[in-house]
């Protein structure tokens, strides 16, 4: 077995498809044109299989591994879309693009309405005054205010952590504890005025894992309360779960998310954080790689699919996730929608449904960053037929990260897509998804940098929050003048 893809790729393949994929007299270009067999994960893998005999290209079926086969396929897939997994654009260069930009449905405009924030944004929500609440993971909650400016921090807030930095390289990535995530407002924020903050709680000596290192823990808590002249006041927390659940691992994996239903529901995800490949995440008696739900004031739901299963954490909605990045109720629809980063290759956009198991990390179409199989390395007997598969399957991995369901005045025509962003991509997706399944995916702007969170405000206007090492900001995607 080979240790990393791109050494397979140079042993096997790059005599005759050149060593940076480019093509020589023996083969054709993997890059930069059309691939006769096709050019999905499904037919890169069967042209490596059964070969091309009309090109003398040999078969690979019996030669190769299954999963070789599989990761080569990704690799050229990364080639060809031009990011790959080991670089995460966190100091790419980038660029707002000036004048009209077209698209299928709708033309539009990019401007910022702010920059030069913390690099390190994560979550805008629109005030119906106009202005935004925004959190930054090692600064807190502060509000930005109609014409792009930024208060001071929001007091009595939840303390966050500033002790982690970004290194340097292209898979730098800050690697903390104890940051803030979302602020989401209550359905009627404007009646109730609550806001909902998803909080990284850092804690040193807690429990054993923190004292047997001498170093902090944290894990997911999640707090509602009011601001009432300028300060933040009548905080409750809605939850949090036992100490000995706290762990070492970065708040980078937590995800972050909350979303509300119509019926008094709160919703979030909480990633891997006890690490990407800890079983504990198909185990009910762990926080971690789920999606929970709780009603307004923390209580538990009756109706939770887990309530009463001895061990289970009754908050828990659906289990088996990796990093959801990504959590949008459609009112219009009754549905909850995620988005979830795969490994090298798999991010999922994932329908949620109480009770579901969606597999992780049993179950992926990815593979391990270096190429090897992921669902080799459990040997676990589990039931296929109860794991529910994602309704878009994404190979390469864009990184995607928050989603919203569409509905506004100002793009009629992208009513009920789900729009998301993406880190290492840098782009903002489309997707439509059709009553029978069928997928339509459009990169509405790409170079604009890591896309932490997209927002929707009173007008129909697109937010798209931008982490970047020099400074985030914030950009608005909206009709051109006139249109």
């Amino acid at each position: 077995r080979y240790g990393a893809v791109g050494d397979l790729y140079q042993e096997v393949c790059s005599a005759c498809h050149g060593a940076a994929l480019e093509g020589t007299a023996l083969g054709t270009p993997l890059v930069g044109a059309e691939l006769v067999g096709g050019d999905s994960t499904e037919a890169l893998q069967n042209s490596i299989r059964v070969g091309n005999p009309e090109a003398e290209m040999p078969a690979y079926d019996g030669v190769l591994e299954p999963d070789q086969i599989q990761s080569l396929a990704i690799f050229i897939l990364e080639q060809r879309q031009g990011y790959t997994y080991d670089h995460y654009g966190v100091r790419a260069q980038i660029g707002i693009p000036g004048g009209v930009q077209n698209s299928e449905h709708h033309d539009f405009v990019l401007e910022p309405l702010i920059e030069d924030l913390a690099p390190l944004p994560y979550s805008i929500a629109p005030l119906p005054d106009g202005r935004l609440l925004l959190t930054e993971k090692k600064r807190g909650l502060s509000f930005i205010s109609a014409d792009g400016h930024q208060s001071e921090v929001v007091p009595g807030t939840p303390r966050v952590y500033g002790d982690s930095t970004i290194p340097d390289g292209p898979r730098a990535l800050d690697r903390g504890l104890g940051w803030m995530h979302e602020a989401a407002l209550h359905p009627e924020f404007e009646e109730n005025g609550w806001i909902y903050l998803y909080y990284g709680d850092r804690c040193e000596g807690c429990n054993e894992v923190s004292r047997e290192r001498n170093a902090p823990v944290s894990m997911t808590r999640i707090y509602r309360g009011r601001i009432r002249d300028g300060a933040w006041i009548d905080e409750a927390t809605i939850w949090r779960s036992a100490y000995e659940h706290y762990t070492p691992g970065t708040d980078l994996s937590l995800g972050g998310r909350i979303a509300f239903d119509d019926d008094g529901h709160v919703y979030f995800s909480v990633g891997a954080k006890n690490g990407f490949y800890d079983l504990g995440i198909q185990d009910l008696g762990t926080p971690w790689g789920k999606i929970h739900r709780v009603s307004e004031d923390g209580s538990i739901p009756p109706d939770n699919p887990f309530v009463g299963v001895e061990g289970a954490i009754e908050s828990i909605w659906t289990l088996g996730h990796r990093v959801p990045q990504g959590l949008s109720y459609d009112p219009a629809t009754d549905r909850l929608w995620s988005t979830e980063h795969g490994a090298r290759g798999g991010d999922e956009i994932n329908l949620i449904e109480g009770g579901r198991n969606y597999g992780w990390p049993l179950v992926t179409s990815g593979v391990h960053y270096d190429g090897s199989s992921i669902v080799d390395l459990f040997e676990v007997e589990f039931d296929w037929g109860e794991m529910q598969p994602p309704v878009v399957d994404l190979i390469p991995s864009p990184a995607l990260t928050a989603i919203v369901v569409y509905r506004g005045d100002a793009f009629p025509g992208w009513d009920g897509d789900l729009i998301a962003g993406s880190l290492k991509a840098n782009s903002l997706f489309r997707f439509s998804i059709g009553e029978d399944g069928t997928v339509e995916r459009e990169t509405l702007v790409d170079g604009i940098g890591r896309i932490r969170d997209v927002a929707v405000d009173s007008q129909g206007r697109l937010l798209l929050l931008i982490e970047h090492a020099s400074g985030g900001k914030i950009l608005r995607l909206g009709p051109p003048q006139g249109g």
